[in-house]
């Protein structure tokens, strides 16, 4: 069962730290036209009231035990949630927020033995049944998502930075680049190949002028115009934008699996004049860790009662795990380790390259959700290998001959996705 997305709704200022990037203007473009609703409580920015009547198809589908440790050890990080979910035996008594904050959606849960599959558009891998062992991907519908924007975008979302008289490295140039790099490897291996994007241009038709009226509703600290305007460009960049990718994702799309394609990046001060580090590292993001702000929002609590309730968490650490080794074994790259007790993420099954993140893609998308974070843009190494280009076999960097670092992102992952369902289909 799906929800619909809205262009524009409340605005609460927590929300925002759990999106995406910063960015910077760039030259105006006409904008689409929005209307300004009134600010109110409890919801994220530019979300709406949720349907919390169509959580209904879960009724009877999960039993107390799966439901509780997957929202204690996955989908949380403190214990709001036990201030607005009340558990016994037979249900969860949910509090909604809307319209009123004491509405209750009972959930019941299915006795132990017996729980079923909800209703849902997408498959798991053993659902997919058998396939020929030369195309492992057969029947598998995968959605390929570029992160970010490029091209013109770049410097207002902050994924670009120079060094000298050296190219201009742009995150989401080169993410649409791995992309259509990546689709023929998959086609090949049987998988029927959605782009999310397919140009260095928003998905979305908002524009950051028409947000300027939304972006008024924050009030924050500096309310001049120039204020103002940074804070409509990063709800155009990292909302407005996500939310229209994740509405074509969910109501066209309709994918069994969504690939988002990053790359990392550590701090880099002045784009301009950018600090290179010694540093480089993987890991995979996968739904969950909200954390008791992010619990405390009812789009957001919504959210996270769906997508566990969908089962994504066990369908997105199966693929993640093989994703992920095949990916270290091919890059070599460490593991990238969080700040202990962060209350932003979980470490996932014990796997050093994986962990639960509450984003918007992930939270938004309505299937498993492998988000990817390969490499350092602004590390030495990746740096020089960025640089180069992409090209053929293998060339010397730094010392050592290596082959493209796009080439070695799409191969990596495409090995990890064909290890994954020739093994367990």
């Amino acid at each position: 069962m799906r929800r619909s997305l809205p262009l524009l709704s409340v605005i609460l200022i927590a929300a925002i730290a759990a999106a995406f990037f910063y960015f910077k203007p760039v030259p105006p473009v006409a904008p689409q036209p929005v209307p300004h609703l009134p600010k109110k409580p409890g919801l994220s920015a530019l979300a709406e009231a949720p349907d919390w009547n169509s959580l209904a198809a879960f009724q009877n589908t999960i039993t107390r035990s799966d439901f509780e440790n997957l929202l204690t050890t996955v989908f949380t990080t403190g214990d709001a949630w036990r201030t607005l979910i009340e558990i016994d035996e037979t249900e969860a008594r949910i509090q909604t927020g809307l319209p009123e904050p004491t509405d209750i959606f009972h959930l019941k849960f299915a006795p132990t033995g017996f729980a079923s599959t909800a209703p849902r558009h997408w498959r798991t891998t053993s659902e997919l049944g058998p396939a020929p062992s030369d195309r492992p991907l057969e029947g598998l519908h995968i959605a390929i998502d570029p992160g970010h924007i490029g091209g013109d975008w770049a410097k207002m979302e902050e994924r670009w930075f120079v060094v000298g008289d050296g190219k201009p490295v742009t995150e989401g140039d080169m993410t649409l680049f791995v992309a259509k790099l990546l689709r023929p490897k998959l086609e090949a291996l049987g998988a029927k190949i959605t782009l999310v994007r397919e140009t260095a241009e928003p998905v979305t038709s908002i524009r950051p002028e028409s947000l300027l009226d939304a972006a008024e509703n924050f009030s924050p600290t500096d309310d001049s115009p120039a204020a103002r305007l940074r804070f409509a460009e990063r709800l155009f960049y990292r909302t407005a934008e996500i939310r229209a990718r994740a509405e074509r994702v969910n109501e066209t799309i309709l994918p069994d699996l969504v690939l988002c394609l990053h790359f990392n990046a550590e701090a880099w001060g002045d784009p301009n004049q950018p600090t290179l580090i010694n540093r480089t590292h993987l890991h995979l993001l996968l739904n969950g860790a909200y954390n008791n702000e992010e619990v405390g929002l009812a789009d957001q609590r919504f959210a996270m009662l769906y997508k566990l309730l969908q089962r994504t968490h066990e369908e997105e650490a199966a693929v993640g795990a093989d994703v992920a080794d095949a990916f270290a074994e091919i890059s070599h790259l460490p593991p990238y380790q969080y700040l202990p007790d962060s209350p932003n993420v979980r470490p996932v099954a014990g796997h050093p390259y994986l962990w639960a993140r509450n984003l918007l893609a992930n939270r938004l998308y309505e299937c498993p959700v492998i988000f990817m974070e390969p490499y350092v843009m602004n590390s030495a190494i990746d740096y020089a290998r960025i640089q180069a280009g992409d090209y053929e076999g293998l060339q010397e960097i730094a010392g050592q001959m290596r082959p493209s670092i796009f080439q070695e992102y799409a191969e990596a992952l495409t090995e990890g996705l064909r290890r994954h369902y020739s093994q367990n289909r």
